[in-house]
């Protein structure tokens, strides 16, 4: 029950933010760092993508976070044998070891999920302390359009976009924005929700590794006693 809730709130919190986030980070590029639309088409497409992406994980996790929930109840009754004709099965430990198998790559997938959702939130970040670092005593003793932010250097967009970089008050500008603000914050809880969701993950590893071990245990156990 812990771990399955804890993946449904991870997972709605790295989808739904993350859907929202995505399409702030369209209107900013757009807005202030591609103005030609061939120079960010395929950013744009690839954006799209991944929130068609991400609907298919929240269906995804929603049904295989019930059928873990199913199977860990069954398991559980299995091991703690609250039916006295039970009887465990080949076919059984076979789905409950699919089960430890598949865990362990959506776990392993996840790793990676969420080490690729702090890349956005980093980029933010860099973004955001240079907006502070413009409104600092230090900034005022020199020529504020001198600092600048160039996302090309990320590979965000290419190289000859136009502008592909602000500096000064335009920069100042995009930090006072509300899309920079929620997409920065959004990116931060998209981050972890990804990482309530891995937790979730290893949560549900080692109860399902743990009930196929006994499941395991007790088919030799019956196999010993009919002897």
């Amino acid at each position: 029950m812990v771990a399955t809730i804890l993946c449904f709130c991870g997972v709605a919190l790295f989808c739904g933010c993350g859907h929202v986030a995505l399409t702030g980070t369209v209107t900013i590029l757009e807005t202030y760092f591609s103005k030609v639309t061939s120079d960010h088409a395929m950013l744009t497409d690839v954006i799209q993508l991944m929130q068609y992406v991400i609907y298919g994980i929240a269906s995804f996790f929603f049904l295989y976070g019930i059928i873990l929930l199913a199977e860990g109840f069954y398991t559980t009754s299995a091991v703690k044998e609250l039916h006295s004709e039970f009887k465990t099965t080949i076919c059984g430990r076979c789905i409950s070891g699919m089960f430890v198998f598949l865990t362990y790559i959506l776990g392993v997938a996840w790793l990676g999920v969420f080490g690729f959702s702090a890349v956005p939130v980093f980029l933010f970040y860099n973004m955001w302390s240079t907006c502070a670092a413009m409104s600092s005593t230090v900034a005022n003793l020199t020529n504020i359009d001198s600092i600048c932010v160039d996302v090309r250097q990320y590979g965000i967009i290419p190289w000859n976009a136009t502008p592909g970089k602000v500096c000064g008050s335009t920069l100042g500008d995009i930090c006072n924005t509300s899309e920079f603000y929620l997409s920065y914050h959004l990116y931060i809880i998209a981050c972890a929700g990804a990482g309530a969701t891995v937790i979730a993950l290893l949560i549900y590893m080692m109860a399902t590794t743990y009930n196929f071990a006994v499941l395991k245990f007790k088919s030799r156990e019956d196999c010993c006693t009919k002897f």
